[in-house]
């Protein structure tokens, strides 16, 4: 029996390739979506999502408005509102809103609301906005790019950090996003495809080595 595999690669492009290989694909963008996302899930959050911001060029096909649109769907069937993560960091709203136009869009022509968009800051962003019960959407230059990505290529997408969030410290937040991948990746018969989200971002790189060690070292692969 074959053994599944866990391939480490980076950016938009890895993330597209380990889609059109059939893998399950995870992110890892530690400053700051991934760590961003797993605070909101942490926090109570249904769903998350990343997707590529408006007024950038990449060169891989990404499709924002297609992500506003699933999220506002899940989020219609939860009967619960968006969240939208957005950059930059600091600055007037009005810009962190322009680059999340698409998703925007695809939200509200899903039939759902925007009940907020929030700084893109790791794990201080849930003292900025309650993510109970809603679907977050993280619109992002690295992590965001890389998602967006891979859903248009078909894979199921998933992000994990190495960092604190407000609750978990140490190897806690890998550990979680590690069960959640790999109890898909199981489940569904796929390989796994981790993707640091910059490969200029050593910060990246390196977590996602450190993942794929711990997803070995563990006994997740396993033969099928």
């Amino acid at each position: 029996m074959a053994l599944p595999v866990v391939t480490v690669t980076a950016n938009a492009s890895g993330a597209v390739k380990g889609a059109k290989n059939g893998d399950v694909v995870a992110i890892i963008d530690v400053i700051d979506m991934s760590t961003t996302l797993e605070t909101a899930l942490e926090a109570g959050a249904v769903q998350v999502f990343g997707a590529c911001p408006d007024g950038i060029t990449v060169p891989v096909f990404v499709a924002p408005d297609r992500i506003g649109m699933a999220a506002g769907k899940r989020a219609v069937e939860e009967n619960c509102n968006v969240v939208i993560i957005s950059e930059p960091r600091s600055g007037p709203d009005a810009l962190r809103e322009a680059r999340c136009a698409s998703v925007i869009k695809g939200v509200q022509a899903a039939g759902a609301k925007v009940a907020a968009i929030v700084p893109n800051i790791g794990a201080e962003t849930a003292n900025l906005v309650d993510f109970e019960n809603t679907v977050v959407v993280a619109v992002t230059n690295s992590g965001g790019v890389a998602f967006d990505a891979a859903f248009q290529a078909g894979a199921e997408v998933f992000t994990i950090t190495v960092a604190r969030t407000l609750k978990m410290k140490g190897g806690e937040p890998a550990r979680k996003g590690i069960d959640r991948v790999c109890s898909y990746a199981i489940e569904s018969g796929k390989d796994i495809c981790l993707v640091a989200a910059s490969g200029n971002a050593l910060e990246d790189i390196l977590a996602a080595e450190y993942i794929a060690q711990r997803i070995i070292e563990e006994g997740f692969l396993k033969e099928r």
